[in-house]
């Protein structure tokens, strides 16, 4: 077919979005209900950290999924909690200023019949949102389909729903029609990113958060909502073949420092290890990684330390 003198790029990009759809949809729901299980098996990579602890996710985390019939942009926010401290204002925020900023929202809930205080605030704020909205409930590889088949009739009728799925982002179970909706409701357009773009985040961040992730399943209940993780350095060597990473986990106590670091260093070599190893993979090359400890009283009420940490609201803006 023989085109216009005049057909440029522009014309192109829209003559392919009339036949996509593109666009940004957030995850959200509480704490711990498997929001970046799920967007990690939905594109295929582990770019989000997981945990059983509540509060893995800290910040917007961004990722792209494409096909042949367009792309799915997905942002990953924190679980919706009753902030406790600073951080948790942030968290919450994060999550909440996210449905100014997209086309649809997948709000994940478990399989429970029982709708609490947190899902009932979650629903008011999605109907002022008036976003389409596609309800998931998750991890039904845990329980019988009867439990699931109540969860879905307790939720349905919470707010108007586009879709009601349910799904196990563990073990990806019905994830294509959990796409099939998403591309469904969202506008025809041309894609945002490039095709091979898988996120936005910086490699030094999701070098951090690999750590983190280590301390957070390695650690006990309490310390790791005190935790955080700076990379200091990351540089390849000459010729490449080999990184060298080193970073600080800050704690907010001397008594978690020593936990931390373990008997003879022991704990905080595990952490090492299985971090170093999880790196490696992301960078496709040797890691010689150092870690270290320090403690920051009581960084998660500091404002400045919460911006030196990358929780800065303004950022959000």
């Amino acid at each position: 077919m023989s085109r216009d003198p005049e057909y440029t790029e522009e014309n192109k990009s829209q003559e392919e979005g009339a036949k996509l759809r593109s666009g940004f949809v957030a995850l959200i729901g509480r704490p711990n209900v498997g929001k970046s299980t799920l967007m990690n098996h939905l594109i295929g990579q582990k770019i989000a950290i997981t945990s059983r602890k509540p509060q893995t996710t800290r910040g917007r985390i961004q990722t792209v999924y494409n096909s042949e019939r367009g792309q799915i942009v997905f942002l990953d926010t924190p679980g919706i909690h009753k902030a406790k401290n600073r951080l948790g204002e942030y968290m919450v925020y994060a999550a909440e200023s996210t449905l100014h900023e997209v086309d649809a929202v997948l709000w994940l809930v478990e399989p429970e019949e029982t709708i609490g205080a947190g899902d009932r605030r979650i629903a008011s704020m999605l109907e002022k949102a008036g976003l389409p909205t596609i309800l998931v409930i998750n991890k039904i590889d845990k329980v019988k389909k009867d439990v699931v088949q109540k969860a879905l009739e307790a939720h349905r009728h919470l707010c108007r729903f586009e879709d009601v799925l349910a799904v196990s982002a563990l073990h990806g179970r019905n994830l294509d029609q959990l796409t099939d909706s998403l591309f469904r409701v969202l506008p025809y357009g041309p894609r945002y990113f490039d095709e091979d773009t898988i996120t936005d985040q910086p490699i030094r961040q999701i070098a951090a958060e690999m750590i983190r992730e280590k301390a957070l399943r390695s650690l006990g209940e309490e310390i790791p909502h005190g935790i955080a993780v700076l990379i200091d350095r990351m540089q390849e060597r000459p010729g490449g073949g080999l990184t060298d990473i080193e970073a600080t986990i800050v704690c907010e106590k001397e008594s978690h420092k020593g936990i931390i670091i373990g008997r003879q260093g022991a704990m905080l070599k595990k952490i090492g290890t299985e971090a170093r190893q999880e790196i490696e993979g992301l960078l496709d090359t040797r890691v010689n990684l150092k870690l270290w400890v320090k403690v920051r009283k009581n960084w998660r009420e500091s404002d400045v330390q919460l911006k030196n940490f990358g929780y800065d609201k303004k950022e959000l803006s």
